[in-house]
């Protein structure tokens, strides 16, 4: 990675682990990320299609958990350095706003 790529990443310094044929605690924590994130993206996916009102309500609160749990994982990832995220470009940022906004100006119903 070059410097300027480097600069771009947000993140805390990364704690060691092991590097070992066994799993470490970040791979542990990394799988049980990957579980939740996948657990969440299915249980959305059923509370959409949903149409028996106590199921949704009971899968609703197991959703919650979930996510809940999800976040927690992400945050001690964020937390120990083993999850960098990329800085956004401004640029960018600004050509995506004003392109959704046209959009919104061209298709809105609620825009007059």
């Amino acid at each position: 990675m070059n410097n300027s790529q480097n600069q771009n990443k947000i993140g805390n310094p990364e704690t060691q682990v092991p590097k070992t044929p066994q799993m470490n605690d970040r791979d542990f924590i990394n799988e049980l990320l990957a579980t939740e994130k996948y657990m969440t993206d299915s249980y959305s996916t059923a509370l959409n299609e949903m149409s028996n009102d106590a199921l949704y309500q009971d899968i609703q609160g197991i959703f919650n958990e979930t996510q809940n749990c999800q976040r927690e994982l992400y945050n001690m990832m964020y937390k120990y350095g083993w999850y960098k995220l990329e800085a956004a470009d401004t640029t960018k940022i600004q050509q995506s706003h004003q392109q959704f906004a046209g959009y919104l100006q061209q298709q809105s119903p609620y825009i007059q």
